[in-house]
């Protein structure tokens, strides 16, 4: 009865691969290959598909703001009006009267200059502000299990700002931290290591809407190991106990 008792226990032991790395999220291959981390980061945001786009208007570069719910021009009274649309999955905005343009992509300098060219048809000097209201990323920090979602107010968040609003790593490995980014069926995955000042260079990176950061846990593996063998002790000394009622024997 021993000897069968132990090769139960082994055999639970064994049969559970991940017992050691139960924590560890997100894994890649022995030999996968990491997106290149830019030598020159970007510094400034990019509009990407799915953003939801504050949009203000004004004529005469900042003097009037437009309403472009009956296309008519109004004073400050309506200083406060803000209106959102979405940046559809093709990367097109539809903006009142000028339509459907491709946004996504540009910088958001970049899209109101864009921006400013099409309505200077219809408004004279007009001056053109954007925001991006929707923009989150998901952080989790490395303590094994928590993660926070984080809002994104400033439109160039980098790295290193997004890690502080999520509590900074507490217990995760700095040096392995990933960046997950893009289509999620085929995603851009850094390595970043951020345990050295030369690796903060890395820290620069402003992020984009979505992005996973992902700080891989320390592993803990007496403490991991009792977890995952507590239930299989569990049911083996209830095993045993049942034996032993019923053949009677110690």
């Amino acid at each position: 009865m021993k000897k069968i008792a132990l090769f139960i226990f082994l055999l639970s032991i064994f049969s559970s691969c991940s017992i050691f790395k139960p924590s560890i999220m997100l894994r890649t291959g022995k030999n996968y290959t990491y997106a290149k981390v830019p030598e020159n980061p970007q510094f400034q945001y990019k509009v990407a598909n799915n953003d939801f786009i504050s949009f203000k208007i004004f004529s005469n570069d900042g003097f009037k703001l437009i309403d472009l719910t009956n296309y008519s021009s109004s004073a400050g009274a309506t200083a406060n009006v803000r209106m959102e649309y979405l940046v559809e999955h093709d990367g097109i905005i539809k903006l009142p009267i000028i339509g459907k343009t491709k946004i996504a992509g540009l910088t958001i300098r970049e899209a109101e200059q864009m921006l400013e060219e099409q309505y200077a048809e219809f408004y004279n000097k007009p001056f053109v502000m954007l925001n991006v209201t929707n923009r989150r990323v998901i952080v989790f920090a490395g303590t094994g299990g928590g993660a926070s979602v984080i809002n994104l107010t400033n439109n160039n968040t980098t790295l290193l700002e997004a890690l502080a609003l999520a509590g900074g790593i507490s217990t995760g490995k700095a040096k392995r931290i990933k960046l997950i980014r893009g289509d999620i069926r085929d995603p851009l995955v850094y390595l970043l290591d951020l345990s050295t000042i030369e690796g903060m260079t890395q820290a620069n990176m402003v992020i984009q809407a979505n992005d996973i950061i992902y700080v891989e846990p320390v592993l803990k593996p007496l403490v991991t190991i009792l977890t995952e063998l507590n239930p299989i002790i569990g049911i083996l000394t209830s095993i045993l106990l049942i034996a032993t009622l019923v053949t009677g024997t110690p």
